[in-house]
């Protein structure tokens, strides 16, 4: 047995044996770079205190790793559809791995910031192909439980940085939350080329670097603007990359558009199901990294937990997003997943409503019930959300697909941190000066306690510690009346010092409150939009767009004939049971039909050829055969026979297409018998099409010539 697994995933005939050992390497590389960021958080005052770090290079440590991230994903995921979906992983994790190498051996704010930064590039690579990757391993069938623990090890990551963060930090330094991802890069290195198998675009042309370059700019300038802005201020800087953004975001639009092979088909966001899945991860993401913002503060700072106490707290997060995970499984095909979602939504805004009752006296178990709440409503929202923004892409485009969901991902964690922490800092300040009117602090103190609350306590300590000092002088002092001098300043400080530390104390307790409020409206305005913009009822598992997109129309003038009839036949059924508002704009298909006519002949040849081989198959491809065949067979009939005519009328020139048609209307006329030459005649189609070097959406040809069941299912 090869060491090495080179056998591509596409030239399978059948599901790849070892995809759940996949996943799980899979699932190790998303863990890394969710933990890169959430650790962090925890680490923060290590390196504040050891680098030296102001405020705004924190800030910078943090969102260094994000603009990267967010800004590559789409041009990256494209380049891994068309070269390799795997190699693009394991690059990213190469990558990942030596920036953190780097940042644990610097010694500056500027090189832990260049640090951070290539990890960034690392998780940009990794991150789009992690669910790529998942999507090509797994059936569809088993692609939906596939994504549910894909999405639950993001939320275990979320709730494990800070734990594994403390851990380290007990007995070693902040350095060592950059070493702990080495090792587990490398592990997963080996894992991705023992385990998970080769994939790439069967057919993928000229990647759209224009519109893939003008990507990073408008998305790169709209993430530093979210993180300048709120916290340095709307000077030049921010409002340069605000018009930036925005001019870039437009003629990315535009370009894409006019573009045949676009990097991302922006008609796909008039369905709006595709729309409402990528609003409810943006709003969901926005909540969740917003409170875990100042939520990790508040156990830290109020409640007076350690780093290691502070992971250990956030596990019922972590555990509720299993359980929520688990109930998507169940509840989504029985409800479907607009209801599914909507109450996910809604549980999310209902635990950022509670957090509106902390104040100073709280403890840790008032915060209980929310986050387990928080945690269910992550696992219950985002797999079906996940699940049908990846499922609006064809076969061709899952790293971009992936690279959409997670754009959408880190765009609402970047604003959540960006708004939501724009909201506690001011607030904290705001009655922080209220809460300490009229009392003697010295000069500038205030000020320097409300940059942050960490800031405050620290104003806090230093008025303590001079209370200490002058006690001690007074202890010393031979002369009496100096003695009691000292004593008493001392014992001013001493109080000041007490009403300061309350102060904070209240203050951040208020301001966590308060921005909880403000999480809890934009979260709750949010559930209505996208519960209004997600179709009643969902689209069957794996369903592509109900239209092609400009991609698959060009990709589709390889096709032969008979696999345009199935494919007419599949869009039937699911025309059918589709939602009837949920509109997508149809895209051009001349190229594709004028190529069809052209190639008519040579495709009737090779079906002759294929029929015998391929009716040998047919009982090999049951499943297959069920799925292509689910509508009552009564009504299989009348919906063939108004598809072609349908057909007929609106493509008069598909001369071929028509002849094919008309060959599905005898099929079904036929005996039951027929029903089988029928569906040999799909796959002869598609053995047509591995021969020739064309592939339609979903397709997946061996090597010899024979068609698997990835591609019969779709």
């Amino acid at each position: 047995m090869r060491l090495v697994m080179n056998e591509p995933v596409e030239g399978m005939d059948r599901p790849y044996a070892r995809r759940w050992w996949a996943l799980l390497v899979l699932c190790l590389s998303l863990l890394i770079i969710v933990m890169a960021n959430t650790a962090l958080t925890v680490a923060a005052p290590d390196m504040t205190r050891d680098l030296g770090l102001s405020s705004a290079d924190l800030q910078w440590v943090i969102d260094g790793y994000t603009v990267p991230y967010a800004a590559l994903m789409l041009l990256l995921g494209a380049i891994g559809d068309k070269y390799s979906r795997r190699g693009a992983l394991v690059l990213g994790l190469v990558v990942f791995g030596g920036g953190a190498i780097a940042g644990s051996l610097v010694g500056s704010s500027t090189g832990v910031i260049a640090a951070r930064a290539v990890m960034g590039v690392g998780a940009a690579l990794i991150m789009p192909a992690t669910l790529s990757l998942l999507a090509a391993t797994f059936p569809r069938a088993e692609r939906a439980k596939a994504i549910v623990l894909w999405t639950a090890t993001a939320g275990l990551a979320i709730a494990a940085g800070p734990l594994v963060a403390g851990a380290l930090l007990e007995r070693h330094g902040w350095s060592s939350t950059f070493l702990i991802n080495v090792p587990v890069a490398a592990l997963a290195i080996i894992g991705a080329l023992v385990l998970v198998p080769p994939s790439k675009a069967a057919h993928h042309n000229r990647i759209d670097y224009v519109g893939g370059l003008l990507s990073v700019v408008w998305i790169g300038s709209l993430v530093y603007m979210i993180i300048e802005g709120p916290h340095f201020g709307w000077g030049v800087k921010a409002v340069t990359a605000a018009v930036v953004a925005g001019a870039g975001l437009v003629l990315f639009v535009l370009w894409e558009l006019r573009h045949p092979r676009p990097v991302v088909d922006v008609r796909r966001f008039a369905n709006r199901r595709f729309a409402g899945s990528n609003l409810a991860v943006a709003l969901f993401f926005l909540a969740v990294f917003g409170a875990f913002y100042y939520l990790t503060q508040h156990l830290q700072f109020v409640l007076g937990y350690d780093a290691l106490d502070t992971g250990v707290r956030m596990l019922p997060l972590a555990g509720a997003v299993f359980v929520g995970s688990a109930l998507t499984g169940y509840l989504t095909p029985r409800i479907g997943m607009k209801f599914t979602v909507t109450a996910g939504m809604v549980g999310g805004t209902v635990a950022l409503a509670l957090l509106t009752q902390v104040d100073a006296s709280s403890a840790y178990g008032d915060l209980v019930l929310p986050l387990v709440m928080l945690g269910l409503a992550i696992g219950l929202a985002l797999s079906p959300c996940t699940d049908a923004i990846m499922g609006a892409f064809p076969e061709a485009e899952l790293g971009v697909g992936g690279a959409v969901n997670d754009t959408s991902l880190e765009l609402g964690g970047s604003l959540g941190i960006a708004i939501l922490g724009s909201v506690l800092a001011s607030s904290y300040s705001s009655h922080l000066a209220d809460a300490t009117a009229g009392s003697e602090l010295p000069a500038g103190a205030l000020t320097t306690a409300q940059d942050s609350v960490g800031a405050g306590y620290a104003v806090a300590q230093g008025i303590g510690d001079k209370a200490r000092a002058l006690g001690e002088q007074a202890a010393q002092s031979a002369n009496a009346e100096q003695a009691a001098q000292l004593k008493a300043q001392a014992g001013q400080l001493a109080d000041g010092a007490r009403q300061m530390a309350d102060a904070v104390s209240s203050s951040f307790s208020d301001a966590v409150a308060h921005t909880s409020l403000v999480g809890a409206v934009i979260l709750g305005v949010g559930t209505v939009l996208v519960a209004v913009l997600l179709p009643r009822k969902a689209r069957t598992e794996g369903e592509a767009e109900t239209r092609p997109s400009a991609t698959a129309a060009t990709e589709a003038e390889a096709q032969p004939s008979a696999t345009a009839v199935a494919a007419t036949e599949a869009e039937a059924e699911a025309t059918a049971e589709a939602e009837p508002e949920a509109e997508v704009e149809a895209q051009p298909e001349a190229e594709a039909k004028a190529e069809a006519k052209a190639e008519a002949k040579a495709e009737a040849k090779a079906e002759a050829e294929a029929e015998a081989k391929a009716e040998a198959e047919v009982e090999a491809k049951a499943e297959a055969e069920v799925e292509a065949e689910s509508e009552a067979e009564v009504e299989a009939k009348a919906e063939a026979e108004v598809e072609a005519e349908s057909e007929a009328e609106a493509q008069p020139e598909a001369e071929v297409e028509a002849e094919a048609e008309s060959e599905a209307e005898a099929d079904i006329d036929a005996d039951a018998d027929a029903d089988a030459d029928a569906d040999a005649d799909v796959e002869a189609g598609k053995e047509g099409e591995a021969a020739g070097g064309g592939g339609a959406e979903g397709a997946s040809g061996a090597p010899d010539g024979t068609v698997t069941p990835r591609a019969a299912v779709s």
